[in-house]
């Protein structure tokens, strides 16, 4: 606006009448805010506004990335499954009667031998039950001989009364009198021979608790030998029946315990070879077998529990340690790999940038995954050869430009696989 335009704008508004004075001046004002927005924001966006390219527009700057070779190989995929060492066989050894315990001959981390005495109680109080049992069997012997005896007598009446009874001297009560008596004698006799059996089970009885009283390490098996892994008892206790004095365990073979989750329950199988390695023991594999598969796979935890027996000779391996087995679930000879770290997960597909012939662009590329091992992965479809990309491939779109270093810049340790370039991997730690 210039100056003359601006001088009539005054003279007018000065001779205007003041019912329109007010109207007028904010008009005008809205008029200068207006021109100097339009002003402020020209000078603003006109710097954004310029071109990003220049002179017929250039491409977009390559991006520098690592690739590396797709092969044909060996791949093995595992999973391997944390879980705890148990003792294959575990029982507590429990005193048979009650009393003061008076000895302990072995203690916690004692080897026990089948059938070692390993604590005496105080036997004074069975000795007695069993001289009791003993007098009282003499006493039930000493009954039978008289019941015996009395049987006899009892014997010889009666066959004299059916003599007499034959020849007319005795009368028929006097025979009927003899024979009840020897029935009578024959049934007592019995209840004696019953009597003295009764007795000769319970002095068994009083000596079979005397022996409870030397407590002896017995079990079921063919392991000779087991090791204390409890003591729940001291000396001088006052023991109840059936209270447990040591857990005894069996070492030299273990069993492993895990959970395998329901992706790869369906893979597992009863008798698959299995490697269990435990961080207190390094740098050793102890060879197992999966024995037993639950049959169920929990609701809440959506998981199965598994059991792998390993051979412990050398007694390295303890209960209750912590292990991760290692599961081969499947293995190929001859597959199509690429290395897991060109893969790009995506919602419901898997891609990979492929590097084009010209060497210089990169293309993007769904694959469909078969044995995934942690460093190298299977491609099944489609059929690839060439590199792939392995790093920086976040930044591409299909068809962008790649600048590959050279081969001398790479680097040390980039190449995958072995001299072969057949390579067997573990598979991801199960959660």
């Amino acid at each position: 606006m210039n100056s003359g335009t601006f001088g009539k704008s005054l003279f007018i508004i000065v001779n205007m009448s003041k019912s329109y004075m007010k109207t007028l001046i904010g008009a005008v004002l809205a008029l200068f805010l207006l021109v100097g927005a339009h002003w402020l924001l020209g000078r603003e966006d006109g710097p954004a506004l310029a071109p990003e390219t220049s002179g017929g527009g250039e491409s977009k700057a390559a991006v520098a990335v690592e690739v590396a070779p797709v092969q044909r190989g060996k791949i093995a995929e595992r999973r391997t499954f944390t879980g705890t060492l148990q003792p294959a066989s575990r029982f507590d050894l429990a005193a048979r009667v009650g009393g003061r315990l008076l000895e302990l001959h072995a203690d916690l981390g004692d080897e026990i031998r089948r059938g070692q005495v390993v604590a005496r109680m105080d036997s004074d109080e069975y000795r007695l039950e069993v001289d009791k049992a003993r007098a009282e069997l003499e006493v039930a012997r000493a009954g039978l001989a008289e019941a015996e005896s009395a049987l006899a007598t009892s014997r010889r009446e009666y066959d004299r009364a059916q003599s007499l009874r034959r020849q007319g001297v005795a009368s028929e009560a006097e025979l009927d009198n003899a024979r009840a008596n020897y029935q009578a004698q024959q049934a007592k006799a019995q209840v004696a021979a019953a009597q003295v059996s009764q007795r000769q089970a319970a002095l068994a009885a009083a000596e079979l608790r005397l022996s409870y009283t030397e407590i002896r390490a017995d079990w079921q098996g063919e392991d000779q030998q087991r090791v204390i892994a409890e003591r729940y008892a001291d000396e001088g206790s006052l023991l109840a029946a059936n209270t447990p004095l040591f857990s005894l365990v069996g070492i030299d073979h273990l069993v492993a315990v895990a959970h395998a989750p329901e992706r790869d329950y369906p893979r597992l199988a009863v008798g698959q070879e299995v490697a269990v390695r435990a961080d207190a023991v390094r740098d050793t594999a102890f060879p197992g077998k999966l024995a037993r598969l639950a049959p169920v796979v929990r609701e809440a935890s959506r998981q199965a529990r598994l059991e792998v027996e390993v051979a412990n000779p050398d007694l390295l391996l303890k209960p209750g340690m912590f292990v991760r087995l290692e599961i081969e679930l499947a293995r190929k000879d001859d597959a199509l790999l690429v290395p897991r770290a060109a893969l790009i997960e995506r919602p419901g597909e898997y891609a990979l940038y492929r590097v084009a012939a010209d060497g210089e662009t990169a293309r993007y590329v769904p694959v469909q995954l078969g044995l995934q091992g942690r460093e190298l992965v299977e491609v099944v479809a489609p059929e690839l050869s060439g590199r792939v990309v392995t790093m920086g491939q976040h930044l591409l779109s299909d068809g962008a430009r790649i600048i590959i270093p050279r081969e001398e810049e790479r680097p040390a340790g980039n190449a995958l696989g072995g001299e072969t370039g057949q390579v067997s991997t573990a598979g991801d730690e199960a959660r």
